[in-house]
């Protein structure tokens, strides 16, 4: 009976290996219609035949290749890169921490961002987002930088309870400054700021594009670099210390690649909470602990979520919107309880 258990398993691991590769392309080919989709639905429906005419035959003329062109390309792809960013960032954050309800929110980037973004506002009183985005993202570093510090167990190193604590702590006191700022600052800075607090991708142009898609190249590609380490870690630190890895090292540049992933994200986009906590336990159902797989993954299914939420949240109450951040939490959080339910979401 042992032995048809072990054999049993040893079949189903072979099976999961050999179709994360069709299974990924699968999810990759997902995103086709969901982005056509996100061309012609909004507060103006485009056929979808006119809206292949936009983008083949452009016509500046025409308010509607206008509007697919100016509005709703970049805001398709600002979901896509935003959902992917907070996909690797819950992924890597999970793993360093070894925290399965881990996610960007935790090292204080939303607290952080969010701070830099009503003091941005504030002080400028520009609400262009190419303008606040950079005080986001230093909100942020600065927000990652205290929480690591205080989660400093000694010599030890980073402890990753004290660095939860840390981040919740440190969450509380920036939320307190921002809500601060926000009512002792005009109208316009408050509405400003509401609009990005909901998550929403309403009014983002091509301008943000470039950041946010540089961004997550450079945190993907850390990421890559540390997959071996980070599946070290997911042993243990003391085997991982037993295999070679530099746990100081590992932590320093994972951290950094939080930052710079959720940081960037968040700015662009707003405090998004629940696609980094959800995604990785479902790329983890499909594939297992393994960093090589586990990280496209997430990054994938992040971005589906991202995007279908946004394409929701702007036709369910037509002729207005609610933000890709309400609506992903409100389409994720049942199917993610179905999977808790269903034992199916993983230790780490």
């Amino acid at each position: 009976m042992a032995v048809e258990t072990n054999a049993g398993g040893k079949t189903k691991r072979k099976l999961r290996r050999a179709s994360r590769g069709p299974i990924l392309l699968a999810l990759l080919l997902l995103l086709v219609p969901i982005s056509a989709a996100s061309l012609a639905l909004g507060s103006r429906v485009i056929p979808l035949e006119e809206t292949f005419q936009a983008l083949t035959a452009y016509n500046p003329t025409l308010d509607s290749h206008l509007i697919v062109h100016e509005l709703r390309i970049p805001r398709t792809i600002l979901a896509m890169l935003a959902g992917a960013s907070l996909g690797l960032a819950g992924a890597l954050m999970q793993s360093l921490t070894r925290n399965a309800l881990a996610e960007p929110g935790t090292l204080g980037v939303n607290a952080g961002a969010a701070a830099g973004v009503v003091i941005g506002l504030a002080f400028t009183g520009s609400g262009k987002i190419i303008v606040y985005i950079w005080f986001a993202f230093a909100g942020a570093a600065i927000a990652s930088v205290l929480v690591h510090r205080l989660g400093r167990a000694g010599e030890s190193g980073v402890n990753p309870v004290r660095l939860v604590l840390a981040g919740a702590g440190l969450s509380i006191t920036l939320s307190s400054l921002t809500m601060m700022v926000t009512l002792s600052s005009s109208q316009q800075v408050f509405d400003s700021f509401r609009n990005w607090a909901t998550g929403s991708l309403q009014g983002r142009g091509w301008e943000v594009l470039p950041i946010l898609a540089v961004c997550l190249a450079i945190g993907a590609l850390i990421a890559v670099v540390l997959t071996g380490s980070l599946n070290a870690i997911s042993l243990g630190r003391d085997m991982a210390q037993g295999l070679g890895v530099n746990i100081t090292r590992t932590w320093a540049l994972t951290n950094l690649a939080i930052l710079i992933l959720a940081g960037a994200a968040t700015a662009a986009v707003g405090p998004v909470s629940f696609i980094g906590l959800a995604a990785p336990h479902v790329a983890r159902s499909l594939v297992g602990p393994n960093h090589r797989w586990l990280l496209p993954y997430s990054a994938v299914i992040a971005a589906i979520i991202l995007l279908t939420a946004d394409v929701v949240g702007r036709v369910i109450i037509l002729p207005g919107e609610i933000g890709a951040g309400i609506m992903s939490a409100l389409i994720g959080a049942p199917f993610f309880i179905a999977l808790v339910r269903r034992g199916r979401v993983e230790g780490i």
